[in-house]
C-alpha cells in the first residue's frame, strides 16, 4: 500500500528538489559561457566554436593500433590525430598539431589534415614529440625528449632541421620563443631548469635547479612566453606555476596540490589571453583552470568526457592574437576550440 503521509511526502518532495541542484549546479557551470569580470565592468566568457576531427568524422570503432598504423604504413582513409600533446595555431582554421600518439606533426587547413613530405614518419622518427611554439616568421619550434633536441621547419613546411646539432639537452619539453629578447626558452625537465638560448640554438644561460624555493623546479613541462617577455612555467611536480621576467629574473610563484577547483592535480599546457589571465591545462581534473597575474583563481571550463566542450587528459594549449583557445585533448584524439568573447 503506498505510503501518504504528508510529512514523509514533504520530505521526499524536499530531496529530491535537492539532489536536481546538485546535477544541475555542476552543469550549469560547466556551460561554455563561463562568465567572469575581465577589466572594469567588461564581461567576458569562454564559448565552444569547435573541433577537429568534426564530431561528424569521428568513427566511433576507429581503435588507436589503427589509427597508429594509418599513420606509419599509409591506408586509404586520410591520416588522423591518435595522442595530439601540442598545438599552435594561425587561425581556428590554420594551426599544427604535434602528434605523441604517432610520432609526427599533422598540419590542419580547413579541417583537412596532412603530413608535411619532410615530416612523415618514414622520414624521421619521433617517438617522444611534446612542445611546439612559433617564431615571428612562421617556422616551427618543437621538441622530442627521447631524442634531446630542437627541430625546426621552414616557414614554407618544405624544411625539416634540426636547431644546432651540437646543442645537448636533457629530456626537453616545453619550448617558447620570446620576441622581446629574441630567445628560444625550452625546458629541460629532467634537469629542473630552463635553457634560454638564441635564434640559431646557441646556449646563452640556464635558470634554475632541482628545489621547492623561488626560481627551482621539480620536473617543470610547459611554458608560455607573453609580449613583454615574461615567462611562465608549470613545474609540474611542485604543482604550481612559476613567473620570471624577460632577463630570467624570478617574479612570483602560486598553486599547490589539491582535489579543488584552485589548486592543482596534474597541471601540464599553459598560456595567456589578452588581457594577460593565466590559462593552465590540468590533465586529472580534465579541465583548464584560468587565474590572473597574481595567481587568484578566476574560473575553469571542461569536465572529464567525450562529448564537445569535454576532455580526456588533456595536455597543451594555445592562445592566438584573437583570444581563440585551442587545447590538445590527448586521449580523446582530437583538438578542442574556444574563444574568449568580450562585449
Amino acid at each position: 500500500m503506498q505510503n501518504t503521509n504528508p510529512l514523509l511526502q514533504t520530505i521526499k518532495i524536499s530531496i529530491s528538489a535537492l539532489l536536481i541542484l546538485l546535477f544541475l549546479v555542476p552543469a550549469k557551470a560547466q556551460n561554455n559561457r563561463i562568465k567572469e569580470q575581465t577589466q572594469g565592468n567588461d564581461s567576458s566568457y569562454i564559448e565552444w566554436t569547435g573541433m577537429y576531427p568534426p564530431a561528424e568524422k569521428i568513427k566511433k570503432k576507429t581503435g588507436i593500433f589503427r589509427k597508429i598504423s594509418g599513420v606509419i604504413i599509409g591506408s586509404d582513409e586520410l591520416p588522423s590525430l591518435v595522442k595530439p600533446i601540442s598545438v599552435v595555431a594561425l587561425s581556428p582554421d590554420s594551426f599544427f598539431v604535434s602528434d605523441q600518439g604517432s610520432g609526427v606533426i599533422f598540419e590542419v587547413i580547413n579541417n583537412t589534415i596532412a603530413i608535411p613530405r619532410n615530416l612523415r614518419k618514414k622520414f624521421v622518427d619521433m617517438s617522444s614529440l611534446v612542445g611546439m611554439t612559433f617564431t615571428p616568421g612562421h617556422e616551427i619550434l618543437f621538441t622530442d625528449s627521447r631524442l634531446g633536441k630542437i627541430f625546426k621547419i621552414s616557414s614554407d613546411r618544405k624544411k625539416l632541421e634540426v636547431l644546432n646539432d651540437a646543442l645537448i639537452l636533457k629530456q626537453p619539453t616545453g619550448i617558447a620563443y620570446s620576441i622581446v629578447n629574441k630567445e628560444i626558452w625550452v625546458v629541460e625537465t629532467a634537469e629542473h631548469r630552463i635553457a634560454i638560448l638564441d635564434e640559431k640554438g646557441k646556449l646563452k644561460k640556464t635558470i634554475g635547479k632541482r628545489g621547492k624555493g623561488e626560481g627551482e623546479f621539480n620536473f617543470p613541462t610547459f611554458i608560455s612566453i607573453d609580449k613583454a617577455g615574461n615567462a611562465y612555467v608549470t613545474d609540474a611536480m611542485n604543482f604550481r606555476v612559476e613567473i620570471f621576467d624577460k632577463n630570467g629574473e624570478f617574479v612570483s610563484m602560486f598553486g599547490e596540490a589539491g582535489d579543488a577547483s584552485g589548486y592543482f592535480a596534474r597541471p601540464k599546457g599553459i598560456a595567456c589571453d589578452s588581457y594577460g589571465h593565466i590559462y593552465i591545462v590540468d590533465a586529472l581534473f580534465h579541465n583548464v583552470q584560468i587565474f590572473d597575474q597574481n595567481g587568484n583563481f578566476l574560473y575553469q571550463f571542461g569536465h572529464q568526457g567525450r562529448e564537445k566542450e569535454e576532455f580526456w587528459m588533456p595536455g597543451g594549449i594555445f592562445i592566438d592574437a584573437k583570444d581563440n583557445i585551442y587545447v590538445a585533448d590527448s586521449y580523446n584524439s582530437r583538438i578542442q576550440i574556444f574563444r574568449l568573447v568580450s562585449h
